[in-house]
């Protein structure tokens, strides 16, 4: 240890020179102290329990080697399948995944500190200054703040304790940077370029986890040149640009794709000119390939190539990395009961890797929504015919092509699936004076007779077009709309607002509809600034206030990571511009490839971590900033200035983790696994019958997926996603036994669904009901005459009828336990399919081929009711407590939420005896905004009321009681949000027992927290009160409904509670008001 007496004092070991041995002893010892402090923080919370979306997908495909949803993650599911052989049973499968994650994100905070002490140390030592003990410490500090502060982020610790690829992407980023900066250290030194090598097989691993590394490449080329070169140029910046993206585009425009590509070239002439079996062809390219850069290598390294060679080799091992994509085909190829896209030969995989089923969207130039289509292109695809054993070559629409004068350059908003009125809100800036009208549409006028106006939002211009019958006026956004929408949604509300969230806080997790004031914003708990952008922050309602994501922490991290890109900017601006990369790169430029429509599913803060992680390398520089400040103040005392400026500033990642905890701890809940239980224990089970369960959304399905791959849930029940069906692949895949399920009775054949019927119109030929039978033989036919000209080239296959007939099979139904004998009397002899469209997707058209085929031989049940509409068969329903059963039983609805009929006391046994929660009533489990979401969807607690109210109507109250009292008791109200769809069938059922008290009590309760949201809104005034009008209507309009239950239901203490209400908020007077002592109230509860 080096140090100079001059400047030494009793107190103080600042001027001590620090050994770099002893630097880097300290380096790896915090760092690993940090990484434990994770480790220990996410292992704490993980949750024990698959999660929702795609988290049960990833889990049960690990478990069992099965094939995911494009574009896959083979390297992430091969190492989660290493960590479930560990779990002591299949219960603990999900604890082994999560736990993989929360380890892999505990090293990408490794790598995160141990980056921030790279740079910070390099910004002391930067122009050959000694590392003094004091500032050892100050860097040391620096690098576990920054790596903290990460830690417990709002998005990244949501993804480190769940089965997503996102963790360990993450941990990629964060170890491909920290390489890179080990190769800066040791540049001059012999082999340095080994770092280069391994990063480039890492790079190859990860996109078998996900694609998002790729994007550090700018900050890795920036490294390298900052190096190497003595002098900075604005030549050498624009060639490092250059060359970055090259980079990328060989890897994900060339080398991803177009290995495959050729090997599929190579595999079609193998198979259908040589005879030889699927995929030898590829394997054969693949191992010439391998050959021929390996004698590339040698021959660049014999000949003194350096570059040659180098670039070889990071080639060579970038496709190693990628080889992991070869599990996928040899998965599928055993045809497991999870094998999306079924990529059994190179074909398929092409397709995974394409993401053909999601298509394109346009970055640079298109058009926009409003577009109309001219013409389309088609392209010519291959697809393996297992019956063949060869490729048929067939064609597929490429892309529509539309006029020129609608094609402009960076459209944003080009999602033909939204319309203007989606667009309008975030787009319009200009306005106009326009009349007024009612809500007939005529003008209103005032009581001189004078039209009134008023000021609008003015939108888009209108574009005359013909097209080739008739000339349209078609209204497309402007230029500057199109730029306006992606400043104000794209760039601000699906971005900037995310980061906010991270960084200054969040105003709860409840992803907005409409009105975005109300939810899901930034917040800072700074009420004045909040006020400014949020409206009253005073008098919330209980349940904004109690929302365990309201989470704020007053700029303090935002501020500490401003100030250390301040001074990073002032001392490195090398090494500041390679963090703005990182930051770049994994926001903004990820913002203009995704080119975001509105509404989406969920929200995608998940996606744009990397950019967080960059911020959170400037809140670690932020500690050097103050303590070079306390050093100014505190003269001679450097290491009381660093340990002072790592306390102050401790408070940001201390901050972080007591707001985020309580809503980042799933340690106690397991609703995605249980909810999945509960779908399948709903079906009915008759031995040697294997019912048939159709889904449609990824949270009614992969939950599903996970509880028969991983529990063994019932295995008899073949799960089919009925979106999915729009995919030939997926067809096959059905038309397959799966585990101890058989395959569903589709009677189309391959030709008649592969590449063709994308749409089947519906043209009625025939006025009369036709066998559902004769309608899928007219199908399969090849007769001319079952053939319809729609004006695109050759004819179509069509379906004849809007009606059709499938008559019922009693004794098979019966047999088969659709219908219990003692409901034969009920069924109909023909169910009626009434068509509702006037044409079928793909999709439809195998699930009428279903219905036409199963000849009541197997219960078909559906997750969501809504599937059936377009057949017109929701009055064939059986609510079973979870799922609805089709039954040949008329029962006409007329609430949208009590669709089909209930067969009491089957589902009784269902929700009392077989049901689970999650661990929902239990206070300490954060019924997050994913799983309040769910829970509606799926009427889990109103399912309770609607089988109470079969008992009521038998005049069986005891049992129905027992049916409400458990409704609230597993999804209580302190834990499940008032609706009125989940809270007024209680309230019904209450009444109607005569339990009133229990009645009365939730009444109430629902009623204060309305009157909580209408007091609160009352407050807004102007431009915010405009905006949330409409949602004080509704809350009224739901108070009314209570009111007037309330009167009915002769609640006299009740109602004059509401009359008390409503005089002293409205100033209403009791001819306006109900009498509780009188039954003349009609017309005085609105």
């Amino acid at each position: 240890m080096n140090y100079e007496l001059s400047s030494l004092t009793l107190y103080d070991l600042s001027a001590y020179t620090m050994d770099l041995q002893r630097f880097k002893f300290l380096n790896r010892v915090a760092g690993w102290v940090v990484f434990a402090i994770a480790a220990l923080v996410y292992l704490l919370t993980i949750e024990p329990s698959s999660s929702l979306w795609d988290c049960s997908e990833f889990v049960a495909t690990s478990y069992k080697l099965e094939v995911g949803h494009p574009p896959g993650a083979p390297l992430f599911m091969l190492l989660a399948r290493i960590a479930t052989i560990f779990a002591p049973s299949p219960h603990y499968v999900p604890h082994m995944v999560n736990g993989m994650n929360a380890l892999a994100s505990a090293f990408c905070i490794l790598f995160l500190f141990w980056t921030i002490t790279h740079i910070a140390r390099r910004l002391f030592t930067r122009s050959g200054e000694a590392l003094t003990e004091a500032k050892a410490y100050a860097v040391l500090g620096a690098g576990a703040i920054g790596a903290l502060a990460y830690t417990f982020t709002d998005t990244f610790w949501f993804s480190a304790v769940e089965g997503e690829v996102y963790a360990l992407s993450s941990m990629f980023t964060a170890l491909v940077v920290w390489l890179m900066l080990r190769w800066e250290d040791e540049a001059d030194e012999p082999h340095s370029l080994r770092w280069i090598v391994l990063i480039a097989y890492l790079m190859g691993l990860s996109i078998g986890v996900h694609i998002l590394n790729l994007l550090t490449i700018p900050a890795l080329v920036f490294i390298y040149y900052f190096r190497k070169s003595k002098t900075i140029s604005w030549k050498g910046l624009i060639y490092a640009t250059l060359i970055s993206g090259a980079i990328l585009l060989v890897i994900n425009g060339i080398i991803i794709p177009y290995t495959v590509y050729i090997g599929m070239l190579v595999d079609i002439w193998a198979v259908n000119s040589l005879g030889l079996p699927v995929n030898m062809g590829i394997v054969c390219f693949v191992l010439a390939m391998f050959a021929a850069l390996g004698y590339a290598i040698y021959f660049t390294h014999k000949r003194g190539y350096r570059i040659s060679n180098l670039i070889l080799v990071c080639i060579t091992m970038i496709m190693l990395g990628f080889s992991s994509y070869a599990s996928v085909t040899i998965r599928a190829a055993v045809n497991p009961p999870m094998n999306s896209n079924n990529p059994n030969n190179p074909a398929a995989l092409l397709s995974v890797l394409n993401r053909d089923q999601y298509g394109n969207r346009p970055l640079i130039y298109g058009a926009s929504y409003a577009a109309p289509i001219e013409s389309y292109t088609e392209k010519e695809v291959y697809n393996y015919n297992p019956n063949t054993e060869s490729y048929d070559k067939l064609t597929t629409v490429d892309k529509y092509i539309y006029p020129d004068k609608f094609m402009h350059l960076f459209p944003r908003m080009w999602n033909y699936l939204k319309k203007e009125h989606d667009y309008k809100p975030w787009a319009a800036y200009r306005t106009k004076e326009d009349f007024v009208r009612d809500e007939e549409g005529n003008i209103v006028r005032d009581e001189n007779g004078r039209p009134a106006r008023q000021t609008v939002m003015d939108y888009g211009k209108a574009v005359r077009y013909y097209d080739g019958y008739e000339t349209k006026t078609i209204t497309e956004p402007t230029f500057m709309e199109n730029l306006h929408y992606f400043f104000s949604y794209q760039l601000n509300y699906m971005y900037w607002r995310y980061f906010l969230w991270n960084f200054v806080g969040r105003q709860d997790d409840i992803q907005a509809e409409g009105v975005t004031l109300t939810h899901g914003n930034w917040l800072s708990g700074i009420d004045f600034i909040d006020e400014l952008y949020l409206g009253p922050q005073d008098n919330l309602p209980a349940e904004m206030e109690n929302n365990r994501a309201r989470n704020t922490y007053y700029f303090l991290p935002f501020i500490l990571g401003i100030i250390g890109l301040i001074y990073q900017l002032n001392r490195d601006k090398r090494g500041f511009t390679v963090v703005m990369w990182l930051f770049i790169m994994m926001g903004i430029a990820l913002v203009v490839y995704f080119n975001s429509s509105p509404g989406e599913v969920r929200e995608r803060d998940y996606v744009y971590a990397g950019s967080f992680y960059a911020f959170s390398m400037w809140i670690g520089l932020g500690v050097l900033a103050i303590y070079e400040a306390l050093c100014n103040l505190l003269k001679n005392r450097q290491t009381t200035a660093a340990i002072a400026a790592t306390a102050i500033a401790a408070v940001v990642p201390g901050i972080l983790c007591a707001e985020n905890w309580d809503d980042h701890d799933r340690s106690g809940r397991s609703w995605a696994r249980d909810s999945g239980h509960n779908y399948l224990n709903s079906i009915v089970s008759t031995e040697g019958v294997s019912p048939i369960l159709v889904n449609y959304g990824d949270n009614d399905t992969f939950p599903v997926w996970f509880a028969q791959e991983v529990d063994g849930v019932r295995t008899d029940v073949r799960i089919m996603n009925s979106s999915y069906l729009d995919g030939e692949w997926y067809v096959d895949e059905m038309k397959c036994k799966a585990n101890d399920a058989d395959g569903i009775p589709f009677s189309l054949p391959r030709e008649k669904y592969t590449f063709v019927n994308d749409w089947v119109p519906v043209i009625e030929k025939i006025d009369r009901p036709v066998d559902a039978k004769e309608v899928m033989e007219f199908i399969r036919s090849n007769d001319s005459r079952t053939k319809y000209d729609i004006g695109l080239g050759e004819p179509v296959d069509f379906i004849p009828t809007k009606r059709i007939a499938l008559p019922v099979d009693k004794d098979a139904a019966i047999a088969s336990g659709i219908v219990k004998e003692s409901d034969r009397d009920l069924m109909v002899d023909t169910v009626y399919i009434n068509l509702k469209k006037s044409s079928l997707s793909r999709s439809e058209l195998m699930l009428l081929d279903m219905f036409a085929s199963f000849d009541w031989k197997r219960p078909i049940y559906f997750t969501q009711a809504y599937m059936l509409n377009t057949f017109g068969l929701v009055d064939y329903l059986q609510f079973d407590g979870y799922a609805f059963r089709f039954v040949p039983i008329l029962t006409p609805f007329e609430d949208s939420w009590e669709i089909g009929r209930v067969d009491a006391d089957y589902a009784y046994d269902v929700l009392m005896n077989k049901a689970k929660y999650g661990g929902v009533a239990n206070p300490k489990v954060y019924v997050d905004s994913f799983m309040q979401h769910n829970i509606m969807v799926a009427r889990t607690r109103e399912a309770y009321a609607r089988v109470a109210k079969e008992y009521i109507f038998r005049e069986q109250y005891a049992r129905a009681e027992e049916l409400l009292d458990r409704g609230l008791e597993v999804l209580p109200i302190h834990q499940v949000r008032f609706t009125m769809e989940n809270t007024y069938p209680f309230l019904e059922g209450y009444y109607s027992i005569g339990a009133d008290e229990k009645g009365d009590n939730l009444l109430m309760a629902y009623a204060d927290t309305i009157i909580s949201y209408i007091e609160y809104y009352l407050q807004f005034d102007g431009f915010y009160g405009d905006l949330v009008t409409d949602i004080i209507d509704d809350k009224l309009a739901d108070l009314s409904e209570l009111y007037y239950l309330a009167g009915l239901a002769d609640r006299k203490d009740v109602v004059r509670s509401f009359n008390e209400y409503y005089k002293e908020a409205f100033g209403l007077t009791d001819e306006e008001l109900m009498n509780p002592d009188t039954d003349d109230n009609e017309n005085k509860t609105k």
